[in-house]
């Protein structure tokens, strides 16, 4: 209930709704505070123009990424933790359900580090979708499976970065591992490596899927809904830092 509530808040924090709602609320003044309507409505194309041009969008998500550490540094560390990236639910090319595109990505940069470092591997993540299937058991199926990459331990409890922490740790920490390179999307990595750090780990960031500035030109300035999603993504990130920030640590951990 509570993971349902917390991601029915932030659907209406988060565009494309926020703007939907913004919109329609410019609408219902316009009657009775006209000029309070119309700013509505002229703030809501605004908006809806400035996140959906790419060079805001990329240049708003590159604000937030966390650059991955030398090979040395990695080289060091006692395991590779990979957090979920969500599932293609009953994905009919394989049959079943599987990782989704953001998963892929974490999944198949965890095995090039695995095969480079030969450091083992735990993936973390719940059932949030309650499909029966949880992402870290995904993610074992697709590593062992299709990288031929081992995977040592399975978390799959969490339903949030701030659970993939602590329950990682509670893992790890009883085969004395602290030191770990995390493996998520660059734009992830602060929140993540903050809930990590304050379960106890040594992280070292593994970032993959950084967002790489296109040749600024005419098209940086034409809305697509690729850009439109990376703001997304960007504002999804700022809530979820600020998020954590004024909320304690649950009992439970």
């Amino acid at each position: 209930m509570v993971w349902f509530l917390k991601n029915l808040v932030s659907a209406f924090l988060l565009p494309p709704l926020s703007l939907i709602v913004l919109g329609v609320a410019g609408i219902l003044f316009l009657k009775n505070h006209p000029m309070l309507g119309k700013s509505l409505i002229i703030s809501t194309f605004i908006l809806f123009y400035i996140l959906s041009i790419p060079i805001f969008a990329e240049r708003a998500l590159q604000t937030l990424e966390v650059p991955t550490r030398s090979n040395s540094e990695i080289n060091k560390v006692q395991a590779i933790v990979i957090l979920g990236g969500g599932t293609y639910i009953e994905a009919p090319e394989y049959g079943d359900h599987t990782v989704s595109p953001y998963g892929l990505e974490r999944v198949r940069y965890g095995a090039y580090l695995h095969r480079h470092t030969g450091k083992p591997i735990l993936v973390t993540g719940g059932d949030l979708l309650d499909i029966g299937s949880s992402e870290a058991e995904q993610m074992r199926s697709v590593l062992e499976n299709e990288f031929h990459v081992p995977v040592e331990w399975s978390e799959e409890k969490s339903r949030d970065t701030r659970e993939n922490a602590y329950n990682s740790f509670s893992v790890l920490s009883k085969n004395k591992i602290t030191h770990i390179a995390l493996v998520t999307h660059a734009w992830h990595m602060p929140r993540a490596i903050k809930e990590f750090e304050r379960a106890g780990f040594k992280v070292i960031p593994a970032s993959t899927a950084n967002v790489t500035q296109r040749n600024r030109n005419l098209f940086s300035f034409i809305p697509s809904a690729a850009a439109f999603l990376k703001s997304r993504l960007f504002i999804r990130e700022v809530i979820g830092i600020l998020w954590y920030r004024l909320t304690p640590v649950p009992n439970k951990f």
